[in-house]
């Protein structure tokens, strides 16, 4: 698998996309100790230091780690990324943004447009909420000598907060279009793994100091093992529907007859579901969480909380939900069967038209019903496994993994797609990504 990111560097134009991806995300991650004025990030750290599965450690988990630094990227990409699933949820109930979908690709560049507005607007909503609320609770505790919970106070952070989600955008547009991957998927990635040196040590410290057993510890690593190979494999694991195209002859010539087959991804919503959940239990928590003082705002953080069980069960609900409806997006049976009847193509058996339609949406609602299992799996079990074991390591949740796992190949398999452009076959005859060679289900 790693053969391919490795010849992609031999390729000058390849070699040049990874290059900037990587100034892109360390740009990111340089951003991440620019403070915002007048705050004192100190005290934040402290803070959260003793919230690490509460609500306000799981933002900063999905921020990088900004939250706690509280730079100008403390809100990170989720405000874009819960201003895509409004945007997306309005599409199917808007007739205009409908018919803006439907045009091609100047209508869905149209619509990215007012996404993007919407998650800066959204972003400004929260940071005024952060401001006023958090920073400014207990008379300004989390603030500077000299500066006051006052109106030019709140415009600072508002100006600053905005300023970060645009920059940050920006970051990501660049990466889809001039690096490699997804950009968004790749800030939440970077942001995702810059949390893991620390939370490595801190559980070392924690051993090395006889506060944590050994062999607990020998388990977690065994079953992070474990689980990066089980997720890598039902990410890529498909189930082959075949296709034959019927022989036409046109004078001496013979077209069609060729056999091939429709994949279908077991995990076919990939890692989005997952972030789609996330991002929606960060409202609650985010709202309860700038509350420090109100207990009735911390009791709907802790039932909110995915580290606790009724937070799980909403999450795992969320997911399953969000992986039917994006997997209905993304896969359309009657779709794909009116193009297989056009270009003379069926699936052996099974009647063009609506039986092929009813028999491919049978196949899809299985395999969704399958990928929405593992993927709530993903998220409970780590999570089960961390409180079985008595880590608190938040960095290493299930959301967070099957993040890191998902992009990682999506990224690498962009890779191997410029490499077979390019007809470099022969740096790919070894260590293949299996997703060409079809892990079956």
């Amino acid at each position: 698998m790693l053969r391919a990111f490795r010849d992609a560097l031999f390729i000058p134009e390849l070699r040049a996309r990874i290059i900037f991806t990587l100034m892109v995300l360390a740009a990111y991650r340089l951003c991440a100790f620019i403070p915002t004025p007048g705050v004192d990030y100190t005290k934040i750290k402290e803070y959260l230091g003793t919230q690490a599965g509460g609500a306000l450690g799981i933002i900063n988990l999905f921020s990088g780690s900004n939250f706690e630094q509280f730079s100008i990227f403390a809100l990170g990409i989720m405000p874009y990324i819960t201003a895509s699933i409004i945007m997306n949820l309005l599409v199917t109930v808007v007739p205009a943004l409908e018919k803006l979908q439907k045009e091609g690709e100047e209508g869905r560049r149209i619509i990215n447009r007012y996404t993007r507005y919407a998650g800066v607007a959204l972003g400004g909503v929260q940071a005024l909420f952060l401001s006023t609320a958090f920073l400014s609770s207990n008379n300004g505790q989390f603030l500077l000598p000299g500066w006051e919970p006052n109106f030019f106070f709140h415009f600072i952070v508002v100006v600053t907060q905005v300023a970060g989600i645009a920059l940050v955008l920006w970051m990501a547009e660049r990466i889809t279009e001039y690096g490699v991957g997804n950009g968004t998927s790749m800030i939440i990635f970077a942001g995702i793994i810059a949390g893991w040196p620390l939370s490595i040590a801190q559980t070392a410290g924690l051993v090395g100091a006889g506060q944590s057993n050994l062999i607990a510890l020998i388990l977690f690593i065994a079953f992070l093992v474990a689980a990066f190979a089980f997720m890598a494999t039902i990410t890529q694991a498909e189930r082959r529907i075949p296709v034959q195209y019927a022989r036409k002859q046109v004078g001496r010539r013979v077209y069609g007859g060729q056999a091939t087959y429709i994949p279908v991804k077991v995990n076919a919503a990939g890692v989005i579901p997952i972030v789609f959940a996330a991002a929606l239990l960060q409202v609650p928590l985010f709202i309860a969480g700038s509350f420090t003082q109100s207990q009735v705002a911390q009791s709907i953080a802790n039932f909110f909380n995915p580290t606790n069980l009724s937070g799980l069960v909403i999450e795992v609900l969320l997911i399953f939900g969000f992986t039917y409806i994006y997997t209905a997006v993304q896969f359309d049976p009657r779709r794909i069967a009116e193009n297989l009847r056009e270009y003379g193509g069926f699936i052996p058996g099974i009647r063009p038209g609506d039986p092929t339609v009813k028999f491919l949406e049978h196949i899809v609602s299985r395999l969704t019903l399958w990928g929405a299992l593992f993927l709530a799996a993903v998220a409970a079990i780590p999570t089960l496994v961390l409180q079985a074991t008595g880590f608190s390591l938040v960095a290493f949740s299930g959301i967070s993994l099957l993040i890191v796992v998902g992009v990682a190949l999506d990224t690498l398999r962009q890779i191997e797609s410029q490499l077979m452009l390019r007809n470099y076959e022969g740096f790919l005859s070894k260590g293949r990504i299996r997703g060409r060679t079809g892990s079956r289900f």
